[in-house]
């Protein structure tokens, strides 16, 4: 098989997961995978999906012997290449997806030809064909200081899944550390993103206790950052009960972008509130619009009005509005979207709803 070959498969075999890695009109996404990954492991890479499968399996599907199989394989999950499991004591192995995974692993691999890499994908059809399936990737949590505590509901309390969880890590942002090799906008801080553990596992460099993830996810949304997690009710993601919080921003997120660059109004899920702001409290002074990352404020008549069907509900207008003329208000419940129960019930509902889209 020619090496073009193999990469034309792997994207493929992306695109089949219910994530989704959408095909381009120019093939962007050939010389993207090219930069990430080497024939070899793009190779073992296409012998998986989203089941995990044995080293046995994959080196036989590779024509490799399991040792060998085994080396490489675990070389790729370091690199977030592939996601790791342990299952009946026997390790196996499955596809990581490109969002959210093989792109958020390319932390200390991000440079500009890389950057340049993933914008022109984005921008031929990827970001679209990315951010356009529903349920979304990402699903967005109402900062905990603009509504009242009786609205919040079990998968909106970011706090409480903190508390609850065993270990911690932070890292930096994938997205401002690209945006960095080309032309970011803002000056959000990188080491936001919050990685949360409900089962044990070895340490890592990048741990942090309980009261620091705790204090980063307060001087977010102090500064006014979109909180953002697993669109689904348990907030987990891997097997290895690993979830996220990530702190972003409408200039640099891949996810956020969907809005302001791409049109895509249901690139995230939204939260089951809305802002409204009281025109005769409003001094307009500004700093809603400031804090909106996704334009969904405009000035009408010297007063600021939002655009219902781009706020996304995260509250960051009303935790920064200095008059409190800002107010976040539950949706009707016809309106509220309950997220998937958990990743097996979101992929399989993504999944269907790509197959029918298609």
């Amino acid at each position: 098989m020619s090496d073009d070959l193999v990469y034309e498969k792997l994207a493929d075999a992306l695109d089949r997961l219910p994530n989704g890695f959408p095909r381009t009109p120019s093939n962007a996404e050939i010389p993207l995978l090219k930069n990430i990954l080497s024939v070899e492991e793009a190779t073992l890479a296409c012998q998986i999906d989203d089941t995990a499968k044995s080293v046995d399996f994959i080196a036989k599907a590779a024509g490799l012997e399991p040792r060998e199989a085994k080396g490489k394989l675990i070389e790729m999950a370091r690199h977030g290449l592939g996601w790791p499991e342990k299952r009946e004591g026997q390790l196996r192995f499955r596809l990581a997806p490109f969002v959210v995974g093989i792109y958020e692993a390319q932390l200390t691999r991000m440079n500009p030809t890389l950057a340049g890499l993933v914008d022109a994908y984005m921008d031929d059809g990827g970001g679209i064909g990315l951010m356009s399936a529903e349920p979304a990737i990402h699903r967005v949590v109402p900062a905990q200081a603009a509504i009242k505590p009786e609205w919040i509901l079990p998968y909106d309390d970011v706090r409480a899944v903190l508390e609850e969880a065993k270990s911690f890590q932070v890292r930096d942002c994938i997205c401002r550390v690209q945006m960095d090799q080309t032309d970011r906008e803002c000056d959000f801080p990188l080491r936001v993103c919050l990685m949360y553990y409900t089962k044990d596992r070895p340490a890592s460099p990048d741990d942090i206790s309980r009261d620091e993830a705790l204090a980063i996810l307060d001087e977010a949304e102090e500064i006014g950052l979109v909180h953002a997690v697993c669109d689904v009710q348990t907030g987990a993601l891997l097997p290895e009960g690993m979830g996220y919080v990530c702190n972003c921003c409408g200039c640099c997120c891949v996810v956020l972008r969907g809005i302001t660059k791409w049109g895509i109004t249901n690139s995230v899920a939204h939260a089951a509130f809305y802002a409204q702001i009281n025109e005769e409290d409003c001094a307009n002074c500004g700093d809603c619009v400031d804090r909106c990352h996704v334009d969904a404020i405009s000035e009408q008549d010297g007063r600021r009005t939002v655009v219902q069907d781009r706020c996304i509900g995260c509250g960051l207008c009303v935790t920064g509005c200095p008059t409190g003329a800002a107010n976040l208000l539950r949706k009707a419940e016809e309106d509220v979207v309950d997220p998937p129960l958990d990743f097996a019930a979101w992929q399989e509902e993504r999944r269907h709803n790509r197959q029918a889209k298609d």
